[in-house]
């Protein structure tokens, strides 16, 4: 298509903006978009087009329209498989974060090429379902030298890269934890810090606590990384608590909630995101949205994109399971999964349809986006512009 052109003839438009149409989803019936060199110039009724808008024109058919998912947690760099993790978890044995260094062996002995190529193939596939921004962390490399690797790599694919060396102890340090946190703190940052925007700590039983967690962030800070804390899953603990202390701008998973944690998540701009896909393949309680969303806190969802505890890249399936199972109403979970991860990755230019925008638009097959949740499983994308630029088929 060309740099400028109309998406006409649409059944319900997603805008996120309620200044433009009703309710959380500023949603628009019967409405036209307009796009000029890969933004969104206006969006409105299809009654009041503006004359002359551009030059070519889409007809969407009655369908729904909504903005390409952000997905604001996702790791991405990786190499091998747990199926057996997962098959054997389903028969019984429950999830625990030891999982993690089985993936790490894998990733130090895979090559560039080999995990430049599962990158692409994730991030190809998240496109495929509706995502436009997609987050990615390091953390199955563990060294120097394969987290600096691992975040080189997500970084030919998105803007938004994180330094995870922090998500379990390694092999080689499990006698002397103290030991790893020095390095990832200290050298293992000062080669990563270059190649990442944001950083993260698995602030959790058999990962980190309140303490290495909370040196390793305020090192990150110091280099200009913003924090992130996977916080909550596997049970209760400070990592909230912390992310809030610090300004991190999320607070993952966030399963396991006490009162001050909600509070605190409540009168913060942290984000708390949550992650069902992991909930789901670990067969672990649900967060409880609802109690989140009636405190005041704003909330994301992600897919949690990782080889162990969430194998999915699918945003529609995580906003399925939100709704039916986290307590969100279909129009919460839609906004979640595209302005609250934008909010997440404290981003302006995505997760929206309205002027100014980025025009990451996702064109449904179906007349309205309660249909992500009412037909679970479905593939709904029918298209998908990025920047203004069709990509699929």
């Amino acid at each position: 298509m060309s740099d400028s052109f109309l998406i006409d003839n649409i059944g319900s438009l997603v805008t996120n903006d309620p200044a433009l149409g009703e309710g959380i989803l500023g949603l628009v019936e019967d409405a036209a978009l307009v796009v000029e060199d890969g933004l969104v110039t206006w969006a409105g009724p299809r009654s009041r087009i503006p004359e002359g808008a551009a030059r070519e024109r889409f007809d969407a058919g009655g369908r729904a329209v909504v903005p390409g998912f952000v997905d604001s947690h996702a790791h991405l760099v990786f190499a091998g498989d747990r199926t057996r993790e997962f098959e054997a978890r389903m028969s019984g044995r429950p999830y625990t974060a030891g999982g993690i260094r089985t993936t790490v062996a894998a990733t130090r002995a895979a090559t560039d090429d080999e995990l430049r190529a599962n990158v692409r193939r994730l991030v190809a596939e998240a496109l495929r379902s509706g995502t436009t921004t997609v987050e990615c962390k390091s953390g199955y490399g563990l060294t120097v030298e394969d987290e600096a690797r691992s975040l080189r790599l997500a970084g030919e694919r998105t803007d938004e890269v994180t330094y995870l060396g922090a998500h379990v102890v390694p092999p080689e340090y499990a006698e002397k934890p103290d030991a790893y946190v020095d390095l990832v703190r200290g050298e293992m940052l000062d080669a990563c810090a270059p190649h990442a925007r944001w950083i993260d700590v698995f602030c959790d039983r058999g990962a980190f606590d309140g303490d290495q967690t909370r040196a390793i962030l305020a090192a990150g800070k110091e280099r200009g990384l913003v924090p992130r804390v996977h916080a909550g899953q596997l049970g209760p603990g400070p990592g909230v608590a912390i992310a809030v202390e610090l300004g991190a701008a999320s607070a993952d998973h966030v399963t396991h909630l006490s009162d001050a944690d909600v509070e605190a998540l409540a009168s913060s701009e942290t984000v708390a995101t949550l992650l069902p896909g992991a909930e789901f393949s670990t067969r672990s309680p649900y967060p409880d949205a609802r109690r989140l969303l009636d405190a005041g806190a704003t909330v994301a969802l992600a897919a949690d994109c990782n080889p162990g505890s969430s194998y999915t890249t699918n945003i529609p399936f995580c906003i399925a399971l939100a709704v039916r199972d986290m307590n969100m109403t279909p129009a919460e979970a839609v906004w979640a999964a595209t302005m609250g991860g934008a909010r997440a990755l404290r981003r302006t230019d995505v997760g929206r349809l309205s002027p100014g925008a980025r025009a990451d638009v996702v064109l449904l097959d179906a007349p309205s986006p309660v249909h992500l949740s009412y037909r679970p499983g479905v593939p709904l994308v029918a298209q998908v512009w990025q920047n203004g630029t069709p990509r699929l088929p």
